[in-house]
């Protein structure tokens, strides 16, 4: 991957691996932008992007992301959005594969218009023909995991072996359902880090130092 020029890297993660923080951290480092789940629904729900949406304002306007996008999250710092309720609409007529289909869209568009740092939401599959792409996946131990979901969202240890395992149990459904094929399968990804005995700044270096080779 050549980092002189526009580029993306994906971050697919374990939950309780940190996995999320090192994306973030690694966008900072390179000075892009970081995109993650939150970025992606607060753009569909608050311009309503489905499928068809997104072609009208393509049809309107051609740079409708680029100008959202500065609207609501100021470059390269782009992780959480926090929203006005009376922007979000519900739609009952928009079904999970209409919002996988919008959020394929941003994500192209996203990766399309600058160098940028993407957390989850299948990167490595749908943006699989970017022509200069690193597909990272971060890993952990399972007591590691508990461990840090225990301490951030200050619950019980039996809580947090449920919330993983059904974490997990999702996400790999929607892997398999979406981009048929396993998230723990290395060879979807250039690069895959098991964090243990590793700090977030560490696991950063690392990267860094793969994509700089």
């Amino acid at each position: 991957m050549n980092i002189n020029e526009k580029f993306v890297i994906t971050i697919s993660r374990e939950l309780g691996s940190g996995g999320h923080t090192i994306g973030q951290k690694l966008a900072e480092r390179l000075n892009v932008r970081f995109c993650d789940k939150e970025l992606i629904h607060a753009l569909s729900e608050r311009f309503q992007l489905t499928p068809s949406g997104i072609e009208r304002l393509k049809a309107e306007k051609k740079q409708w992301l680029t100008d959202f996008m500065r609207l609501v999250f100021p470059a390269p710092a782009a992780a959480r959005f926090i929203g006005d309720e009376q922007f979000r609409v519900y739609d009952p007529e928009v079904t999970t594969d209409d919002i996988f289909l919008a959020e394929t869209e941003i994500l192209r568009e996203l990766a399309d218009e600058e160098s940028c740092v993407i957390a989850g939401r299948s990167g490595f599959f749908v943006l699989r023909n970017h022509p200069n792409k690193t597909d990272i996946f971060i890993t952990a131990s399972r007591e590691k995991r508990i461990a840090r979901v225990m301490a951030k969202q200050e619950i019980s240890r039996e809580l947090a072996e449920e919330v993983i395992a059904k974490v997990d149990k999702g996400r790999e459904n929607y892997i398999q359902r979406y981009a048929g094929t396993s998230r723990y399968d290395a060879r979807n990804y250039n690069l895959s880090i098991n964090v243990d005995g590793l700090t977030e700044d560490e696991a950063v270096d690392i990267i860094l130092a793969y994509i700089k080779g």
